[in-house]
């Protein structure tokens, strides 16, 4: 699939996302049913995450054409390991390939390229084609492209307990010392803003041990698409929603400037919601 510029009716919609407001600064996505997407068309599961490949380079292009900042996949989780060996080597082929495949073309668009996870547990060839691709990429200033890989938000969350652990039993920090701020700065994140939306896919309602700590205030936008389908049509629809939204981090609508929501608005996205159906 060739890059996509945004013409005509496609162009229109961008245009006006950014005029209807804040597009999200870092979209973070749950990949998800790439498995079914196969079995329902009686396909073996590489089938679905081959197709999955062109979905990652439709959303990839919309959310640079959009002006997203960041953009997190979760693409591979250390769950994953668990699956039988001959799935894990078709995906390592399959991630190889698309490294090699997509660096140019991402290099054009101005896209950096960012991994998080325990990189050190990927094959070889996989972690230095992907060293290789982030170096390349470094220096870009477009859409900043976050594969997240052999990661979870446990893990995460472990080695900066760790680290910071460390810091304490050298006695460069003192328990009563330890703030929130300096945990984000521990974890694989460190430097990136925590995600604006995240979106899943296939219609799951779990977070699936996903960025933990960086969620906390996300808003969450759950979509029956499976991930080979989604595209970026898809995405429109969750900024979308995310833009109606009253983004509260604990205070209350008076606080923000904004009249609070009452019963009318969420009879009208009621109405909304069943009319989709």
């Amino acid at each position: 699939m060739a890059l996509v510029h945004p013409t005509g009716a496609d162009k229109r919609h961008q245009e006006k996302l950014i005029e209807g407001g804040e597009v999200p600064k870092h979209i973070a996505i749950i990949m998800d049913g790439n498995g079914r997407w196969a079995k329902r068309r009686g396909l073996p599961r590489i089938a679905g995450h081959n197709e999955g490949v062109n979905s990652v380079r439709d959303v990839v292009e919309a959310c640079g054409q959009l002006g997203v900042k960041y953009l997190t996949l979760y693409t591979f989780s250390t769950e994953n390991w668990k699956r039988p060996q001959d799935e894990i080597s078709m995906l390592m082929r399959l991630l190889l390939r698309a490294l090699r495949d997509e660096r140019d073309r991402l290099h054009k668009s101005d896209v950096r390229l960012t991994a998080i996870g325990d990189i050190s547990t990927l094959p070889n060839d996989v972690r230095e084609e992907l060293v290789d691709a982030i170096r390349v990429m470094r220096q870009n200033k477009g859409l900043n492209l976050i594969l997240a890989l052999s990661y979870s938000g446990r893990w995460d969350l472990t080695q900066a307990i760790r680290e910071i652990a460390d810091h304490v039993h050298q006695g460069r920090l003192k328990p009563n010392e330890i703030t929130e701020s300096m945990v984000s700065d521990h974890l694989a994140t460190s430097g990136i803003p925590d995600p604006d939306l995240l979106i899943r896919t296939s219609g799951e309602f779990r977070i699936s041990n996903f960025l933990l700590w960086q969620i906390a205030y996300s808003e969450m936008v759950m979509t029956d698409q499976l991930w080979p389908e989604f595209r970026r049509k898809h995405v429109y629809e969750a900024i979308t929603d995310f833009q109606k939204r009253e983004r509260r981090f604990g205070k209350v609508s008076e606080q923000l400037g904004s009249a609070p929501r009452t019963p009318v608005h969420y009879v009208e996205r009621l109405f909304k919601s069943v009319a989709k159906l």
